[in-house]
């Protein structure tokens, strides 16, 4: 992964791998994510590893992205 600040984010809901794609392209498309990368498939809960210039979202922001898909989402 690239430099930057690093958060793991989780997230319950996820069904299959659709659902993962599905959210790792909304957060990678908020100002500043550098890289995401989504868990494996497998248990509701997934975890979303991002790396993400501080300068320019947050953390509250993506989990809010997470969130309008219709998922919860918090730090893990």
């Amino acid at each position: 992964m690239t430099s930057g600040a690093r958060v793991i984010l989780g997230v319950r809901g996820l069904a299959d791998v659709d659902d993962r794609a599905r959210v790792a392209e909304t957060v990678r498309a908020l100002p500043g994510v550098l890289e995401v990368r989504p868990g494996d498939v497998g248990a509701d809960v997934g975890q979303i590893e991002v790396r993400y210039d501080d300068r320019e979202t947050t953390v509250m922001e993506m989990i809010r992205a997470v969130r309008r898909l219709g998922y919860l989402a918090g730090m893990e």
